[in-house]
């Protein structure tokens, strides 16, 4: 028999199937991409020309580089994109607030450098110090200058010969009661006339540890046994390259890379730098 009702009415749609579009999205640094055909997963590192092509360096989680034509094929998020050089604007808008979150001063002179100083126990102190509040310390006038080690403090404080209009701030690593660094600091600030020299420190072997882990994707820094040097000790956990100095050194730069502003610093050391650059500035 004929079937009076024709086909099944249900058995297609008039509605086409949808299909999921790519959107634009600027490959900033810092972002997360996933390249769909190699499964690499990586931040966003830079755009650069290579070969006349523009492409994107990735860095995955073991800090492994590797470079992609700039385009479509890529993840962010879940959702698929078109990678597109990052926006650059003729006419920036400048931020009203430095990276320690004070108020920026825009077009302020060159100030002379003031007789007082922050002292800090290394370089990566130094460098973390000038990411977050350098553009502070230039606005004041405060320099700072590298102790390289804290054994000798009470004779780089003699030398130096604090008094008036001549402070001096030192930042000291692992500053615990019952510590060796805690003796040192009470014999430095002996060393000097009363409310010329401040020492404080924060509670961490190392300034490494004053990054809060999530900046390099950890829930907590790794713990090293006694015994091991601690900085070579934390790559070896953490899977990155530990063979020598220049190992240290790089892996230092990708911590220092991850911090764009104070919140990325544990409160610990951020009340210490404030309290210092206070001091010397008083």
């Amino acid at each position: 028999m004929p079937d009076r009702y024709g086909p099944d009415v249900l058995s297609s749609s008039p509605h086409p199937p949808r299909t999921r579009t790519s959107r634009p999205q600027p490959a900033e640094p810092g972002l997360v991409v996933e390249e769909v055909t190699t499964g690499w997963v990586g931040a966003v590192v830079r755009v650069e020309k290579s070969g006349g092509v523009h492409v994107v360096v990735l860095e995955d989680r073991r800090g492994r580089t590797r470079s992609f034509p700039l385009g479509p094929g890529f993840w962010v998020d879940g959702e698929p994109v078109v990678l597109t050089a990052p926006v650059t604007s003729r006419a920036p808008v400048r931020p009203t607030r430095t990276a320690s979150g004070s108020v920026a001063v825009r077009d302020a002179p060159a100030r002379v450098a003031r007789g007082s100083r922050i002292l800090v126990e290394g370089r990566h102190d130094a460098e973390l110090v000038e990411r977050v509040w350098g553009d502070d310390l230039r606005v004041e006038g405060v320099v700072v200058e590298l102790l390289d080690g804290v054994d000798h403090l009470p004779d780089v404080v003699r030398s130096f010969a604090p008094g008036s209009g001549r402070r001096l701030g030192v930042l000291v690593d692992h500053l615990v009661p019952g510590s060796k660094e805690s003796r040192i600091a009470a014999d430095a600030m002996r060393a000097a006339p009363s409310g010329t020299v401040l020492v404080l420190g924060h509670p961490y072997v190392d300034v490494w540890q004053a990054v809060r882990p999530e900046r390099i994707g950890l829930t907590a820094w790794p713990t090293i046994e006694r015994g091991t040097e601690w900085k070579q000790g934390v790559l070896r956990e953490l899977g990155w390259p530990a063979a020598d100095h220049r190992d240290v050194a790089a892996a230092w730069q990708r911590i220092l890379r991850s911090v764009r502003s104070y919140a990325d610093l544990e409160p610990s050391l951020l009340g210490r730098v404030e309290e210092l650059i206070d001091f010397v500035t008083a």
